[in-house]
């Protein structure tokens, strides 16, 4: 689901600004951005990340802005001077000349050095690093919630769009029966009057009883309104389960795929085209849900 929190302070002279975005994926993926003095505490920022949140392509960007004489980077003299003398060696084709320009060398790897920071500087920042995603995450969880109280009653909306349809699949089942032996029995006679032969009840009985057998559904609908109970009673649970709804969906489709293959009869084809749309639109959604 998709979030945004924020959170700042100033600590002395030096400003910190924590932002955090999210974005709809069906995994969990993070990317944080963290000035260079500051890439030591990468995973521990990545740990509070993966506390409240299991989904979704999350960003976290920390700001540092420093006011006093120590935020400046130190130059490095030696590395700038080696850097001068190879360009000095350097022997241009005939024709042309250069200039230095001050402001690129200081770009160049190894010329600026962060300042140093000590054991009990580092304990500090992170503290108010720690504080900062925590509440930034505060809000983007919240904003989340709200996300999914409305992807919430989508989703309810959906499992009872399939539950009347499987209701009214289970109505038609016993017809199908019925519609085979009457063509059964249509069938048989009409070759019995042109061929001039007898076939006896029981036989026929026979015949319908085992097409009945093959295409009983009354399991595989039974199954799906025990998933779609499922499915609504993990909607109204806390907690991350996603990737639950998503093994949910893939079983309903499953039993639906079974439903149509047994079952030989325009309205409830009709109505499995309908369920297994309404179970693609479940999986759409469901890759939003936490």
């Amino acid at each position: 689901m998709t979030g945004y929190g924020e959170a700042s302070l100033v600590d002395s002279d030096t400003s910190y600004c924590v932002e955090i975005r999210s974005l709809n994926n069906r995994y969990f993926k993070a990317s944080i951005k963290l000035p260079d003095k500051f890439q030591f505490m990468e995973a521990d920022v990545e740990k509070l990340l993966r506390g409240p949140l299991s989904r979704g392509s999350v960003t976290l960007v920390l700001r540092v802005r420093g006011k006093s004489a120590a935020a400046a980077y130190e130059i490095n003299r030696a590395a700038l001077d080696r850097y001068l003398e190879q360009m000095q060696e350097t022997r241009l084709p005939s024709g042309l000349s250069g200039t230095v320009d001050l402001a690129y060398m200081l770009t160049l790897p190894g010329v600026c050095d962060p300042p140093e920071i000590d054991e009990s500087k580092r304990e500090h920042g992170w503290g108010l690093v720690e504080s900062l995603t925590k509440r930034a995450l505060g809000q983007l969880v919240e904003m989340r919630g709200v996300e999914g109280n409305a992807l919430r009653a989508d989703l309810l909306d959906n499992c009872e769009t399939i539950r009347a349809l499987t209701q009214e699949i289970a109505k038609l089942a016993p017809s199908v029966i019925e519609e085979y032996h009457t063509r059964l029995q249509e069938r048989v006679s009409h070759l019995l009057s042109v061929a001039k032969l007898d076939v006896d009840k029981e036989t026929l009985l026979r015949e319908v009883a085992v097409y009945a057998d093959r295409c009983d559904i009354s399991e595989e609908t039974s199954r799906l309104d025990s998933h779609l109970s499922q499915f609504s009673e993990m909607c109204q649970s806390e907690g991350a389960v996603g990737r639950k709804l998503d093994f949910l969906a893939q079983e309903m489709l499953r039993e639906t795929n079974t439903i149509g293959s047994k079952s030989n009869n325009a309205a409830i084809a009709r109505n499995v085209v309908e369920v297994k749309g309404a179970i693609d639109r479940l999986k759409e959604q469901i890759q939003n849900v936490e």
